[in-house]
């Protein structure tokens, strides 16, 4: 039985496809800053320090201002480039508020940003506060600063939301100013791959080869994608052997990950598990430890349902790091879930569980998604109550995995009960449940000539503030189907500001008549 508790307060990797979305994701994460920003060091004592009490304030409360000021009456000095590092980190695992908030703090005792330090703040804007605000910043910049790092930026942050129009509009901007490098042209390829559009992304490889664009390793490996989403295995090989011949310069782990990507895709398993091993070898002869390395390393084999190299793997990962990461975790965990290995599942949760600094109830979801899935809901809900005496939440997510649980199997009272918790917890604006849970519940109230049951889910909705012409639809032939009435239906749906249509307006007349 599911107990719902009074709370105190993007990476599952399951498909090929999935996959090659994620590793585009990923190589697209530095892609406003892949050409400029410095190589992984080693940090100092202080820098480590200082990065730790950052990345915990999830756990810790408190702001990025608070910190770094206590910090410095610590007696620490902190010099730019290692609060840049901590932003740089704090952006690679998704903490884009607080890397946000560094450079604010920045901003206000004025530090001097370079041209670089201006475009990683338009992408954190645009993460932070939306497209708009990015925009702004972007305007509000000195003619000098509205340069190629900064218009990369702004087209990045279109590319990303897949706007279209804007995005190709800029780009045009920015060919005419000279500023096109292979940069902008690996956003709007990224851009095409998004809009299910590779067929798009060859006809660009040689415009860039006619203009002597450099192709950057991120450049061989978009065209290699796009190809393998067109079905091309011939043409992604040529492009493998055509990075062998430039030289080892183009040539580094992602380009394994992808050639992988695009034999499993094919269904070519031996030569997919043959670029494992090329990956492998890549991080061998790295010199700084990749950790995505391994996690794209871990993930793959998961896909191929191999149990033991995922359990090596992982074991490897752990053994190279001083310690061994949140999200690496994640990735471990997805994988042994994939692999249906439980037990193992559980013993690295455990371990997280022991050793981990900050409580990431991410973390935790991985978990009791894998046990949901074999329909463990007792073990499931053991991590959560663990969760929730750890961390203080919110735990919206969780509570969506159980919702979906027992929608799955018709459980509708206990999936009911999810939602209401959960959006007493969600921050309104920020958290929709997804249309396709909401039509299970819709669809069900209908058939069951549930109105009560239907008002209820209305009225969550409405606090939710994502009730449209869909929801109406369902809750009108709710009440057809129940042959009740409603007479201030019309009013509820004027204010709602919904659109009547002609067959909305059809079963309006039904359910208003007295």
């Amino acid at each position: 039985m599911m107990i719902i508790i009074r709370c105190r307060g993007r990476i599952p990797l399951t498909t090929t496809s999935t996959i090659l979305r994620t590793f585009s994701t990923v190589v697209e994460e530095s892609n406003v800053s892949s050409e400029i920003v410095s190589p992984p060091h080693k940090q100092s004592a202080n820098e480590k320090r200082l990065y730790r009490r950052l990345s915990e304030l999830g756990a810790t409360g408190g702001t990025v201002a608070q910190t770094l000021n206590h910090y410095m009456r610590e007696g620490n000095f902190v010099k730019k480039i290692e609060l840049e590092r901590c932003v740089r980190e704090l952006r690679r695992y998704g903490k884009y508020q607080h890397a946000l908030e560094v450079m604010e703090w920045m901003d206000k005792r004025e530090i001097n940003f370079s041209n670089t330090d201006f475009a990683v703040r338009l992408d954190l804007i645009s993460k932070v506060h939306g497209v708009s605000e990015a925009e702004d910043f972007f305007n509000n910049l000195s003619p000098q600063l509205q340069n190629r790092n900064t218009y990369g930026a702004l087209l990045n942050t279109y590319c990303k939301l897949k706007m279209a129009d804007k995005a190709l509009a800029l780009f045009n901007v920015i060919d005419s100013k000279n500023f096109a490098t292979s940069l902008a042209y690996n956003n709007i390829m990224t851009l095409y791959i998004g809009l299910e559009q590779p067929e798009k992304v060859p006809p660009l490889i040689e415009e860039m080869k006619k203009r002597k664009i450099h192709l950057s390793t991120f450049t061989y490996n978009i065209w290699m994608q796009s190809l393998s989403l067109l079905g091309d295995i011939e043409g992604v090989e040529r492009v493998f052997d055509e990075i062998a011949r430039d030289g080892k310069e183009t040539c580094n782990w992602t380009t394994y990950s992808n050639l992988a990507g695009a034999y499993v895709k094919a269904g070519l398993i031996d030569k997919a598990e043959s670029a494992l091993k090329m990956l492998e070898n890549e991080i061998k002869e790295m010199k700084h430890s990749s950790r995505e390395a391994y996690h794209f390393l871990i993930t793959f084999y998961s896909t191929l349902n191999n149990r033991e190299q995922v359990h090596r793997v992982s074991s490897l990962l752990k053994s190279s790091f001083e310690t061994t990461s949140n999200m690496s975790y994640r990735i471990i965990l997805q994988a042994l879930s994939k692999v249906n290995d439980l037990e193992g599942m559980k013993k690295w949760f455990e371990e997280w569980e022991s050793n981990c600094s900050y409580y990431d109830t991410r973390v935790a979801n991985v978990v009791i998604s894998g046990y949901l899935r074999h329909n463990m809901v007792e073990e499931a809900e053991l991590v959560f109550h663990g969760s929730v005496k750890r961390s203080s939440g919110p735990f919206v997510q969780t509570l969506v995995l159980f919702m979906k649980h027992y929608l799955a199997r018709q459980q509708i009272d206990l999936a009911m009960k999810c939602l209401e918790t959960a959006t007493a917890q969600a921050e309104i604006g920020n958290w929709y449940p997804h249309s396709e849970s909401i039509d299970v519940f819709l669809e069900y109230f209908e058939k069951e000539k549930d109105v009560a049951g239907a008002e209820k889910l209305y009225k969550i909705l409405q606090k939710l503030k994502c009730v449209d012409d869909k929801v109406y639809s369902h809750l009108l032939q709710t009440y057809i189907a129940a042959g009740k009435t409603e007479p201030d239906m019309g009013q509820r749906i004027e204010r709602d500001g919904i659109v009547v249509t002609t067959e909305l307006g059809n079963m309006l007349k039904k359910v208003c008549c007295e």
